[in-house]
């Protein structure tokens, strides 16, 4: 660690430690949704869904490259940590996500992601 990581004097401000210690909130829900889309095809999925209201568990499995059992498997644990819903349609079963949050959440990563991209590549010319 160098000395830009940390401060040179150690003093911790007592209202301030104390007003977010009773300010935070469980955040165990707030884990297991990052723990979710952590997982690169879960994240393609949940893209994926941002560009289409809905998709059919096939239409996953050729986005991503894989089985309908392995799209399937992915899906069910979307739907699981409250990320996806799904509905069946005759023979078809069809995802989306599960609300706004969701879709704001995987814009704002994508979003954020290119901008850190776009500061990199700032910062090397």
């Amino acid at each position: 660690m160098t000395s830009k990581d940390t401060c040179e004097v150690f003093i911790v401000r007592d209202d301030v430690v104390d007003h977010v210690q009773k300010s935070l909130p469980d955040v165990s829900g707030m884990v297991q949704i990052f723990k979710a889309l952590a997982d690169e095809t879960r994240l393609k999925i949940a893209f994926s869904l941002t560009l289409e209201k809905e998709m059919c568990v096939c239409d996953v499995a050729a986005v991503i490259g894989s089985s309908n059992a392995t799209a399937s498997h992915h899906l069910r644990y979307l739907r699981e940590h409250g990320l996806a819903k799904s509905k069946r349609k005759g023979k078809m079963v069809y995802y989306a996500l599960a609300d706004s949050h969701v879709y704001d959440l995987v814009n704002i990563a994508h979003d954020h992601a290119r901008e850190g991209v776009d500061e990199t590549d700032d910062n090397e010319n």
